[in-house]
C-alpha cells in the first residue's frame, strides 16, 4: 500500500504543478480589476468554451497536442510504476 500512496503522492504533485501552470496563464490572460478580480477576454472565453464542448477526437491536432503535452508529465511516474509505456 506504501507503493500506492507514494505513486499518489507523486501524481498528485504533478498534477498541481499542471493546475498552477494553467492558473498562471489564465492570469497573464486577464485584467486584475480593482477588486481584485480577473476580466478575461470574451474571445479566449468562447474559445475555451468550445473546447470543453468538444470531445477529445474532435479537437484539432494542434489542440490534443497540447493534451498530449500535459499528460507526457506523467509518463515518467507510469515507467516507474508499470514499466516502459511504448508511444
Amino acid at each position: 500500500m506504501q507503493e500506492k500512496e507514494a505513486l499518489l503522492e507523486e501524481l498528485a504533485a504533478i498534477e498541481h504543478e499542471r493546475w498552477a501552470h494553467w492558473q498562471q496563464f489564465m492570469h497573464e490572460q486577464g485584467k486584475r480589476q480593482p477588486d481584485g478580480s480577473l476580466l478575461l477576454p470574451a474571445e479566449l472565453i468562447a474559445k475555451w468554451d468550445r473546447l470543453i464542448e468538444t470531445p477529445y477526437f474532435s479537437l484539432t491536432n494542434n489542440e490534443q497536442e497540447s493534451d498530449r503535452e500535459q499528460v507526457r508529465r506523467y509518463l515518467p511516474v507510469v515507467d516507474r510504476a508499470y514499466g516502459k509505456v511504448k508511444l
